[in-house]
């Protein structure tokens, strides 16, 4: 069995579950994260396998590389979201014991 789309890469269906995950936290977030944060998280999570399942359905390895690493791109812009949350939460954390 070998690889005929980008269903079968094994790196597109993680970034499905991503996904997934992350509209699940956006829905627990306070209302001021919500709102600052859900729209970026969410266009940068469906970015992800966007660009993969796209990157596999073109005619070269290179053009499949550049979508690889604009996948990344997302990839890194999500993860420095995720830590402003954790960054905020600590913050309020800190804030509430002064």
């Amino acid at each position: 069995m070998g690889i005929d789309s980008h269903k079968d890469l094994i790196v597109w269906q993680k970034s499905m579950d991503l996904v997934e995950m992350i509209y699940r936290l956006i829905k627990k977030l306070p209302g001021d994260e919500k709102y600052s944060l859900s729209d970026q998280m969410r266009r940068a999570a469906v970015s992800i396998p966007s660009n993969i399942a796209e990157g596999k359905s073109r005619n070269s390895k290179r053009e499949y590389k550049w979508f690889i690493g604009v996948a990344k791109g997302s990839l890194a812009e999500l993860e420095t979201q995720l830590k402003e949350i954790n960054r905020s939460k600590q913050w309020q954390t800190t804030k509430n014991q002064v």
